[in-house]
């Protein structure tokens, strides 16, 4: 993977510590911009069009990202203004479109791929982990894959089967591919910026149960790389870490507790591969104490890498057994038992209570 490409990401929110200094951003567009408050659909939105602006050479793909403007209208009026050529159109067809990808990257393109929801990718899953993944290494470094492929994925909108899906650590899992999840606007703007700038594959996970909650955005200063991950609250008693979504249940988690006396630090990875766990590391050694959240299945999946990882490399600082919260480990229920399935503040407040029994 190449270094160059892991130039900047995202300011820390207010009073949190990052792990890496604020950087300024090459925004496309004469002079600074400042802050604007944006959702996180405007905010990669604005990435998108920003990318396309700076580098003819980036195009967009996928089912319904022209005309219609995408499912969620990510990608609206982005037809308007880069034309057909550069706002295509796919079949019904995801190995096809990720196929097709990876011919355009070898062409001297910089494709990025919209998977129209987390369920779809499978089809395509050949493509990603067998071609798109290994290309690079195939090739003895000298062909570069930069191929962003865009999955809005996770719980919380209500959906049917197919469409709540969380599959990230399959591609976690797989070498060669970049994995990064924002869990709000700043970083969906910055992180997706430096994706597609990237010579290297990656997989960029969209939580879209945040999809319209609206954040600051700094359009002249990102602040972070682009798989640093960052303490966005701090605090004494134990350490909460987890990414896209669940960062925000465990804000909430976070904001209950202090009502209750009790101080929990809250991480949030931003990055799933490679993972930054400079912070975190650091996080648990001053609380002793770690709850793992995520919403996908428990069993072999991020969080299990993570418990695991602090475990090993933090074994002497820790006060009691790291703890996971997560899916269960079926297939994602029908949208009325969701919120049951889904990690909830009180899901984490009960691991919470039990590594603090210790």
């Amino acid at each position: 993977m190449d270094a160059a490409s892991d130039a900047q990401a995202a300011p820390p929110a207010e009073g949190a510590r990052a792990s890496a200094p604020d950087n300024a951003g090459a925004a496309a567009g004469a002079g600074p911009r400042g802050v604007q408050t944006l959702p996180m659909a405007k905010a990669i939105q604005a990435a998108l069009a920003d990318a396309m602006r700076a580098d003819e050479k980036v195009l967009l793909m996928g089912e319904d990202v022209g005309r219609l403007g995408g499912v969620f209208r990510v990608t609206e009026g982005l037809l308007d203004e880069f034309g057909e050529q550069r706002v295509l159109d796919s079949p019904l067809a995801e190995s096809g479109l990720v196929g097709t990808a990876i011919g355009l990257a070898m062409r001297g393109y910089r494709p990025i791929v919209e998977i129209q929801f987390d369920g779809f990718i499978f089809p395509a899953f050949n493509q990603i982990t067998t071609q798109l993944a290994r290309q690079t290494v195939r090739h003895a470094g000298r062909i570069g894959m930069p191929v962003v492929i865009r999955v809005p994925y996770g719980g919380h909108i209500g959906s049917v089967e197919h469409h709540q899906e969380s599959p990230e650590a399959y591609f976690a899992h797989t070498p060669g591919l970049r994995v990064v999840s924002p869990s709000n606007p700043h970083d969906a703007y910055w992180m997706l910026r430096e994706a597609i700038a990237s010579n290297d594959p990656v997989m960029f996970f969209e939580p879209k149960s945040r999809y319209w909650p609206k954040g600051p955005v700094d359009l002249d200063h990102a602040g972070l790389p682009l798989h640093a991950s960052r303490i966005m609250r701090e605090g004494t008693d134990a350490t909460l870490v987890g990414h896209g979504a669940m960062v925000s249940t465990l804000l909430q988690a976070a904001d209950i507790a202090a009502e209750e006396g009790r101080s929990l630090e809250v991480v949030d990875l931003r990055s799933l591969s490679p993972v930054d766990y400079g912070p975190l590391l650091d996080s648990v050694g001053r609380t002793g104490r770690l709850v793992v959240a995520q919403e996908a299945y428990g069993f072999v999946s991020v969080g299990s890498e993570i418990a695991a990882t602090v475990a090993e490399r933090a074994f002497y600082s820790l006060e009691a057994p790291v703890l996971r919260v997560s899916g269960f480990d079926t297939p994602f229920p029908p949208a009325a038992l969701e919120s049951q399935y889904l990690p909830s503040p009180d899901r984490v407040l009960e691991a919470v209570d039990r590594v603090l029994a210790f």
